[in-house]
């Protein structure tokens, strides 16, 4: 395995793959890095932060040592450099570079040495990732005639770090869930329950994901440590386990809901804009009351003058209220008075039709612009940072329709155009500033994420923010796993009965990226505590611990779990069930069932989807290559 790349997913990627996979990895970094020292510096630097990731987890993933990865120091990443890390004779390639045009052109490069290869790519472009993968497929295919169309499917995977971390960090905002995975046009929600008192029984769900550490339960735990032992979560128990498990909290995968009944939420970019969007509710009450008055002006000029048709009384009242109406001298009393109260009503309507038109277009001038928080705001999620992160939350909270106010210090970050776009109520300015947290309602928010690239800013923004509403929810971007660990048992101490989570991106997105190079399909990953559980769909055709078994028979504790079966028929299958349908086929109904009988025998050409752990997924997808060659010494 190459992993090219020189921030803290690469780092993670190469330890994921050796501690998890047993697998041989070159790690490739580039030289003179603006953050890191330049020279052989740079390599030590690099394999020793990387060799402290494999050997807090070496533990628990492995057993035995595992090899630490080779690291390769270049200057720039070229064909040369490709084949100097092993490129023809590699299984797979990933280019986890921040920069996407870097990515793309080794890409290219690599796919011509080596058409077989497996290229695991990270883009941020979403709409160019697509592109890319059809077109170094068809590479692949025309430097390969005879190469299997299935092996074609995953030679080529273009993941982003941040739309695989997106939805854990967004999910931790919404009240009742904690995990959102996509499989097949339908949202997969797994929530956290805690432990049932006396008497009491738990909720219904589909099946048990975890059971919870005893820490979760104690404001000093650690939680989510990777170290085993009773402290730490035990992941896919047996019905039997959970029966007799007391004083645990579960993580339960408890609804599977349509991704389309979400309801869109109200723009004024779109047809119809409503009128709440135009006026104000002073204006609106107003231009109320002043239409009252005149109906109620015209019923008495109709039942007091001698016109008998209710619209001609209308109109005189009309002409009176615009004073174009000749004076009603010599006419009666009654009617003298009406023309008198309908001229006061004109006075005062003319100023109301000019504040209206200005509000209109002032409504419209300012539709571009970014909108400051309403005034009776709560409730809501205070979102801090817009960066590459905190775009793609924004995007998940906002199709999961939760009010959200962001705080940006850049007024040219990447995720300000969208914020305008969905007018999400956005505050310019450094939310370590004293005024900055208050403008965007904390004190009345729901949650806080932050998401900022610079941790000490999210550590300073949550504290702040606790210090104004101590209940407040709390999820924070946190390089370091040891920092974040001693960053949530400290706030867990101090604010027993608030919730805290702290979550590294890289950590949430490397087990994706690690089970996309070993060739299979990834769904996502949700973290329970500092572990993490891995969904995936696998084809049931060549595995013996599925083929020809019940779904009671494949469900191994602790390792995996048939948690649903693909009954589309196999040339109707999306070959990725983790991607949103396509409009021609959102309509259509899904083929996955979630609720399964024991009984069912898992047959050849069925595909399933599976939780497992990552050393489950490991021993499902048979690479070991120490192993093999061991018995090809033999």
């Amino acid at each position: 395995m190459i992993v090219c790349g020189d921030d803290a997913l690469a780092e993670r990627l190469a330890a994921e793959l050796t501690t998890v996979y047993r697998e041989r990895v070159t790690l490739v970094v580039p030289t003179g890095h603006r953050t890191s020292p330049t020279g052989p510096a740079r390599a030590a630097t690099m394999l020793g932060r990387v060799q402290a990731v494999v050997n807090r987890t070496a533990g628990s993933a492995t057993d035995g040592a595992s090899d630490a990865p080779h690291v390769l120091e270049v200057p720039e990443l070229t064909e040369v450099v490709l084949a100097e890390a092993g490129v023809y004779e590699a299984a797979a390639l990933a280019l986890v570079h921040d920069d996407d045009e870097t990515n793309i052109r080794a890409a290219l490069a690599a796919r011509r040495l080596n058409p077989r290869l497996r290229l695991v790519i990270r883009l941020y472009n979403r709409r160019l990732g697509q592109h890319l993968e059809e077109l170094l497929d068809q590479a692949a295919a025309l430097a390969v005639p005879g190469l299997d169309p299935e092996a074609l499917d995953s030679s080529t995977t273009v993941l982003s770090d941040a739309d695989t971390a997106a939805p854990a960090l967004a999910a931790t905002a919404v009240a009742g869930t904690s995990k959102v995975i996509q499989a097949d046009g339908l949202l997969l929600r797994a929530v956290e329950r805690t432990p049932p008192g006396h008497g009491e029984t738990a909720g219904p769900g589909l099946c048990t994901l975890a059971l919870l550490s005893s820490t979760t339960n104690d404001p000093a735990g650690a939680e989510g440590s990777d170290a085993s032992g009773r402290e730490g979560p035990m992941l896919l128990p047996d019905d039997d386990t959970v029966a007799t498990s007391t004083g645990h909290g579960t993580v339960v995968l408890e609804t599977v809901t349509h991704s389309a009944a979400t309801p869109p939420p109200r723009r004024l970019a779109g047809r119809g804009a409503p009128l709440g969007s135009l006026f104000s509710r002073r204006l609106r009450w107003s231009l109320a009351g002043l239409m009252a008055c005149v109906l109620a002006l015209a019923v008495a000029t109709w039942l007091t003058s001698e016109q008998k048709h209710p619209l001609h009384a209308a109109y005189l009242t009309l002409l009176d209220l615009f004073a174009i109406n000749d004076p009603a001298i010599g006419e009666p009393t009654t009617r003298q008075v009406l023309q008198l109260l309908a001229g006061l009503a004109g006075l005062l309507f003319l100023p109301v039709l000019l504040a209206a038109v200005l509000e209109a277009l002032g409504t419209f001038r300012t539709a571009s612009a970014l909108r400051r928080p309403p005034r009776g705001l709560s409730g809501h999620v205070v979102l801090l940072g817009l960066g590459k992160i905190g775009t793609r939350v924004l995007t998940r909270l906002n199709e999961l329709s939760i009010p959200v106010v962001c705080v940006e210090e850049d007024p040219e970050a990447r995720g300000i155009p969208l914020a305008r776009r969905l007018r999400v109520p956005t505050i310019l300015g450094d939310v370590t500033q004293e005024g900055v947290l208050e403008a965007a309602k904390v004190h009345r928010a729901h949650a806080l994420l932050a998401l900022t690239s610079i941790d000490t800013t999210n550590l300073e923004a949550a504290l702040y923010a606790r210090s104004v509403k101590p209940d407040l929810r709390v999820a924070l971007r946190l390089y370091d796993d040891e920092f974040a660990a001693a960053v949530h048992r400290t706030l867990r101490a101090a604010h027993p009965r608030a919730l805290t989570r702290s979550r590294s991106v890289s950590t949430l997105a490397a087990p994706a990226f690690a089970g996309a190079m070993m060739g299979r399909q990834i769904l996502g990953a949700i973290p329970v505590e500092r572990r993490m559980l891995v969904f995936a769909a696998l084809n049931v055709a060549g595995h013996p611990h599925f083929e020809g078994r019940t779904i009671a028979e494949s469900f191994r504790a602790g390792a995996w779990r048939v948690i649903a079966l693909d009954t589309t028929e196999p040339d109707d299958r999306l070959p990725d069930l983790a991607a949103t349908p396509a409009h021609d086929s959102a309509d259509r109904p899904t083929g996955l069932i979630w609720d399964l009988h024991p009984g069912y025998v898992l047959h050849p050409q069925d595909r399933v989807v599976l939780a497992a752990t990552r050393q489950g997924l490991a021993e499902l997808l048979g690479r070991q290559p120490q192993l093999r060659a061991r018995s090809s010494d033999r």
